[in-house]
């Protein structure tokens, strides 16, 4: 006899048409919150500190307003706060959570069998694996006869170009003006000083502070504050690394082409 499917949904705040602070997320918000400390924060959660800190680089790059804050100093390097925007969101997260709930179970009582419902929901999520993305808005688009460039501004002044077919944009149904986010893989992402004004091709330098270096035996991830607590990682080879030696609160560039920049609309 098959087991009634009872029907569960996950609530997710939303930044510019882009999801960015769920449940497991906001979980992780709380025990930063309690503890002071993302590596605390992560063993209380179950997951890596690696894992951590990536997720507070997609919450502060895509919230309007940092919800985390990283302090300097102290034992280990500083600690970890929630910002006082962080602590509003995580009360509204719950209230909103509550509702959530009570609307499903009201839902599931008039609906009756959902399993065929529940299976085709889960057919349709998606996630991604890529470590950057950010949220902004379509400030040009520049058609040409294959190809259009797309600026994405982001908040705080700091734009990130695309290039992308021009069926693309039609599909998508960009247009100046409206929200979007890029998306960039961190091993598109090559790091050097003092690029501002390097002659290169690629159109995207991003310049900034190195806020983290987590060491690995065969690639590090070296993360750069780009402005408004927005955060751009890249991933290098151990010996690359070596020989940058960057190091916490050094001056840094990440550089990538805007035909590595994936651009995204719900």
């Amino acid at each position: 006899m098959k087991q009634p499917v009872a029907l569960e949904g996950s609530i997710w705040f939303q930044k510019a048409e882009t999801r960015f602070l769920g449940g497991d997320r906001i979980a992780l918000l709380e025990k930063i919150d309690e503890l002071g400390s993302i590596n605390s924060a992560a063993k209380a959660v179950g997951i890596s500190y690696k894992t951590a800190w990536h997720l507070v680089n997609i919450i502060n790059n895509l919230s309007e307003k940092p919800l985390v804050d990283r302090m300097t100093g102290g034992k280990g390097g500083g600690g970890t706060v929630l910002t006082r925007e962080g602590k509003k969101v995580i009360e509204q997260f719950r209230v909103v959570q509550e509702e959530h709930r009570k609307f499903l179970g009201n839902l599931e009582e008039r609906l009756g069998e959902t399993r065929n419902l529940y299976q085709f929901l889960r057919r349709i999520s998606m996630k991604i694996s890529a470590r950057n993305i950010f949220s902004g808005t379509i400030e040009k688009i520049t058609p040409g006869a294959v190809n259009a460039e797309v600026v994405l501004a982001l908040p705080g002044g700091v734009r990130i170009t695309s290039v992308i077919t021009m069926g693309a944009v039609q599909n998508l149904g960009l247009k100046e003006g409206m929200n979007a986010y890029a998306i960039i893989k961190s091993n598109s992402v090559i790091i050097g000083r003092d690029l501002h004004n390097a002659a290169v091709s690629a159109r995207n330098i991003l310049c900034g502070t190195v806020s983290k270096v987590i060491e690995g035996p065969v690639s590090t991830e070296v993360d750069i504050e780009i402005g408004n607590g927005n955060m751009i990682s890249s991933i290098i080879t151990h010996g690359s690394s070596e020989k940058l030696g960057f190091r916490k609160g050094e001056h840094a560039c990440a550089l990538f082409k805007a035909s590595s920049v994936i651009l995204g609309v719900n």
